[in-house]
């Protein structure tokens, strides 16, 4: 299986294209009874996208078709998270099934650096995923990165 779905700072196509060259949008689609939370506690110390897979309303994101040799450069850019295949519909109703990250080790303190929260908002609306989920992820809470001085981090594990 080569579909991979992202749902959190790949969504955004510069960042998913730096990591996986091969990667090629296939379709906006959602986990339907999926949430999403950022609780994954990232290298610097801040909250992460994370994907649980029961108890909310869906999470929408968007699938990728990558070469199969690429999966080592996905998963070594994805550290603390786990690939699992999950069950999709696509905007047009398709089943589809990918593979995804889903973190485990979490953090008490779920709250992203504002730049990682862009990429989440950024990239939904490159993708135009539906204005509901654009306006949820806008309304997701954010802080400072107090090493960022104003850059932009548009590379490196996070």
């Amino acid at each position: 299986m080569n579909l991979y779905f992202a749902y959190g700072s790949n969504l955004k196509p510069a960042r998913m294209r730096a990591r996986v060259p091969s990667s090629v949008f296939v379709a906006r689609a959602r986990v339907p009874a999926g949430r999403l939370s950022l609780d994954k506690r990232g290298n610097d110390g801040s909250g992460k996208a994370n994907l649980a897979r029961t108890g909310g309303d869906g999470v929408w994101g968007v699938v990728y078709r990558i070469d199969g040799e690429h999966w080592e450069r996905m998963d070594a850019a994805e550290p603390g998270y786990d690939r699992v295949p999950v069950d999709l519909v696509t905007e047009m109703g398709e089943a589809l099934t990918a593979h995804t990250y889903v973190a485990r080790i979490l953090t008490d303190s779920p709250v992203p650096f504002d730049w990682y929260k862009r990429f989440l908002v950024e990239g939904a609306r490159e993708h135009a995923l539906p204005a509901q989920w654009i306006a949820t992820l806008e309304e997701l809470p954010e802080k400072p990165d107090p090493r960022n001085r104003g850059r932009r981090p548009d590379r490196g594990p996070i």
